[in-house]
């Protein structure tokens, strides 16, 4: 465990103060710089919704030199406040190749089919990378993550930025050394989603027979929400916006911006947005890597806008921290755990958003997003002298979201990746890669209140093993890239 007095003096000598005694050149070690004002350089990734707070606490220990987000009026905005000196493109790809020397640290905030794209490039040119959660839209690109970061020996970290609460990592490693015995059962739930799936596609030609329907005068309506469409255009570049993405037409408030999440092509739903924060502590305690099945029962789907609601049941083999088989729950869009599950071992009824571990000498709740809270049955006491690793930061600044961006400045200041708790390959890819599982389950399971078919996977291999009859299924492994301003993305 570290001690306070050493975290006080990282902070101290770190960016949480003005002046830094360290830099990192562009895609190199940690080096001693002689001037203490030397900072980071760091370019952001979309600077709307989370990415604006992203940005600013990426500042505290580094300067932005660079803000991308293909949403002009944005871009002005936020360059206005603090980041005069930044400078502005709405291409990721241009702003890198131009500012690389520049650059140290990628942040990256935008819809989740765009996260890999940037971050692939980034991190082959050896920057360091904060993506937000989840880390990617599909398996594949997961895997990816973590590879290409080992491979290029950058350090980087997810956005799930509970994982800096200390309750989150004590019971990790109270867990993981028996407090609640051999793991029976695991339920995670959220209030998720927030915002609209399950619905239908709008085009301008619904639109042009919605306008037929009214029975106003159709080509007037019809030239009006052009006309509206038009100047949404004028700050909004969709052509970058779907990037990498399956090409579909702009039509105002459905994708852009945040409505995107409950999209196939762009977002990966309920499960997607919320899982990389309630999952993270239960998927950590009970060893939930490398899923050997998955199925789902939905309020039903039409493939391209995700349900309103879903129930995913996930299998784990046996492990060495774990001697038996254990099955998790996942419920969201008001599906919640059976009340008795939780009132049999003294807690009370589930609130909107939680985790519940079963083990067989009693359970552990917590009922909140980030595992901030936890509740032990009755009976069960802390293991004494079980030692787990804090965030240097949390005690002194309180506030988690600051903490788990500064845990990311440690890595690179200390040139040690393994100290950022969802660093891509040991811990943030992975744990993606269980989730996103999930949502094969989900498409499966398209007709209303039917249990879907059952996916069999290869976790190793990233394969379904059995002969699933559900089209599309394995398409949501692995994307296509599409070119974009004539000029493609990598993934392999």
């Amino acid at each position: 465990m570290v001690n306070k007095t050493s975290r006080r003096d990282f902070i101290k000598t770190s960016a949480a103060v003005t002046g830094l005694g360290f830099w990192v050149a562009a895609g190199n070690s940690l080096k001693a710089q002689d001037s203490p004002n030397e900072k980071l350089g760091i370019a952001a990734v979309g600077v709307g919704g989370k990415g604006s707070s992203d940005i600013d606490n990426a500042a505290k220990w580094g300067t932005v030199v660079g803000l991308c987000d293909v949403d002009r009026g944005r871009l002005r905005s936020k360059r206005r406040g603090a980041f005069q000196q930044a400078e502005i493109f709405t291409d990721f790809r241009e702003m890198l190749e131009k500012l690389d020397k520049q650059i140290d640290v990628v942040v990256v905030s935008t819809p989740d089919h765009m996260h890999a794209p940037a971050a692939l490039m980034a991190m082959r040119m050896k920057k360091h990378m904060y993506v937000q959660k989840p880390l990617t839209r599909t398996i594949y690109e997961a895997r990816m993550m973590g590879k290409v970061a080992a491979e290029n020996g950058v350090c980087t970290q997810m956005g799930n930025q509970g994982s800096a609460f200390p309750n989150a990592r004590k019971y990790i490693q109270q867990v993981r050394k028996g407090l609640l015995g051999n793991i029976k059962e695991v339920h995670v739930w959220t209030n998720r989603p927030i915002w609209p799936q399950g619905v239908d596609r709008q085009t301008i030609d619904t639109y042009r027979a919605e306008a037929e329907a009214s029975g106003g005068d159709v080509d007037e309506m019809v030239a009006a929400k052009k006309a509206d469409m038009a100047k949404d255009l004028e700050n909004l570049d969709w052509e970058l916006w779907i990037g990498a993405g399956k090409f579909r037409d702009y039509y105002p408030g459905q994708y852009h911006d945040f409505r995107w999440r409950g999209w196939w092509d762009f977002g990966s739903g309920a499960l997607g947005d919320m899982a990389c924060h309630t999952f993270n502590m239960p998927y950590y305690a009970c060893d939930l890597r490398n899923p050997t099945s998955v199925q789902a029962i939905s309020s039903g789907h039409n493939f391209d806008s995700f349900p309103a609601r879903s129930k995913i049941f996930f299998e784990f083999p046996a492990t060495d921290l774990r001697p038996y088989p254990t099955k998790a729950t996942w419920y969201d869009g008001g599906n919640l755990p059976d009340a008795a599950l939780l009132n049999d071992y003294g807690f009370e009824n589930p609130r909107i958003s939680g985790a519940l571990i079963i083990g067989e000498k009693g359970a552990l709740y917590t009922f909140d997003d980030y595992c901030q809270t936890c509740s032990l049955s009755k009976g069960l006491e802390d293991l004494p002298d079980v030692e787990w690793r804090p965030n240097s930061f949390i005690d002194e600044i309180g506030n988690n979201d600051v903490s788990h961006s500064m845990e990311l400045f440690e890595a690179i200041q200390k040139n040690d990746p393994s100290l950022c708790f969802s660093n891509y390959t040991a811990n943030g890819g992975p744990l993606t890669e269980t989730i996103l599982l999930g949502n094969l389950a989900v498409w499966a399971a398209s007709k209303e209140n039917e249990m879907g078919e059952k996916i069999e996977w290869d976790a190793v291999n990233l394969k379904v093993t059995n002969n699933v009859q559900t089209p599309g299924v394995v398409d949501l492994i692995k994307p296509v890239y599409r070119e974009c301003n004539g000029r493609g993305y990598q993934l392999d």
